[in-house]
């Protein structure tokens, strides 16, 4: 019989990174779960976590672990649905390898999620866009590669670790301009790119190297800028956008809010919605759907593309026979 530690190296090594070939910002997610629930589990069992036995796991203990991080971790039912997904994933791997666990397996698969209301989608209007790249600084090394990679954050709505796993040779800069993004699932797609965001790109320090495999946006260390220190940057240049949502609490501007603004404008500007799906990377075009609820103005668009037939507000007379004085004189001189 497998240990727990068999197990678990066989679902992240083979099955998570070769078999499903999910990107590490993935895997890191589902470790961070893994370890959350093992951690749980362990101190319910009162023994070490390197002493746990399959039979520990339990869908009971599932079912503790996602009251525990809801009651005493206070996460929110959409971060208790993450864990829940991860969970189910392991468990169906679980009933696949280990067959003694197939019950338990079907009791967690059997847990549903909780009702959510979609997260709000945050983007940038028209005005906004031009103000923020009006605002940025001019001169300066750190300038340029802060504009440089706004610029192409809003060009490509590329995933914001997309952007910071990037290399020189992912950037195409003589002809097509395009850069080559590495997305979810070990895909890979290729975006267009303006000729302003490539002629900002070719002056930064890391494409003038010419050595292909050079992070291209990194920080003043001379490290590769991480998805962390780009939300700092993000946020460090769009604090002035602030604004509010429904629930009247402050709502900051993130990387993934440029990625909404692209979709958005695409969608503004009558590209198929085929089109933003690859552009974006989306695996369901239900996703890039739900771009079409998030702007008014597409709503008036489509709402004016089936205007009603204009109807006067009286109705036209009837004519009866009796008034056709012709019709009447014809008659009487029979």
């Amino acid at each position: 019989m497998s240990t727990v530690g068999q197990v678990l190296f066989g679902f992240f090594e083979d099955h998570l990174n070769v078999q499903k070939g999910l990107r590490p910002g993935s895997i890191k997610s589902y470790r961070d779960t893994i370890k959350l629930f093992l951690t749980f589990v362990a101190g319910a069992c009162r023994k070490p976590v390197t002493r746990l036995a399959l039979a520990d796991l339990s869908s009971q203990r599932v079912l503790e672990f996602l009251q525990m991080i809801e009651l005493q971790r206070h996460n929110k039912p959409q971060t208790r649905n993450q864990r829940l997904a991860a969970l189910h994933t392991f468990y169906r791997y679980l009933a696949t390898h280990q067959c003694e666990m197939l019950v338990e397996a079907e009791r967690v698969e059997a847990i549903p999620s909780k009702r959510t209301s979609p997260a709000e989608t945050r983007y940038l209007e028209h005005d906004e866009v031009e103000q923020l790249f009006e605002a940025l600084a001019a001169q300066g090394d750190r300038a340029l590669r802060d504009r440089a990679l706004l610029m192409l954050l809003y060009n490509t709505g590329a995933r914001v670790q997309e952007i910071a796993d990037l290399r020189v040779g992912d950037v195409d800069l003589a002809g097509p301009l395009r850069v080559r993004l590495h997305g979810k699932g070990d895909k890979w797609r290729a975006c267009p790119i303006w000729p302003e965001t490539a002629a900002l790109l070719g002056q930064l320090d890391t494409v003038r190297t010419g050595d292909t495999q050079t992070p291209l946006f990194v920080s003043g260390r001379q490290q590769p800028l991480t998805r962390f220190g780009i939300y700092k940057l993000v946020r460090r240049h769009t604090e002035g956008f602030t604004r509010r949502g429904a629930s009247n609490q402050p709502k900051t501007i993130s990387p993934h809010s440029f990625r909404h603004t692209t979709a958005v404008r695409l969608l503004e500007s009558g590209v198929e919605l085929n089109v933003i799906r690859a552009w974006l990377g989306h695996v369901s075009l239900d996703t890039t759907n739900r771009y079409a609820e998030i702007t008014m103005r597409t709503k008036m668009a489509a709402l004016a593309a089936c205007m009603p037939p204009t109807i006067s507000a009286a109705s036209p007379a009837r004519v009866r026979w009796r008034d056709d004085q012709d019709l009447m004189k014809w008659l009487q001189s029979l």
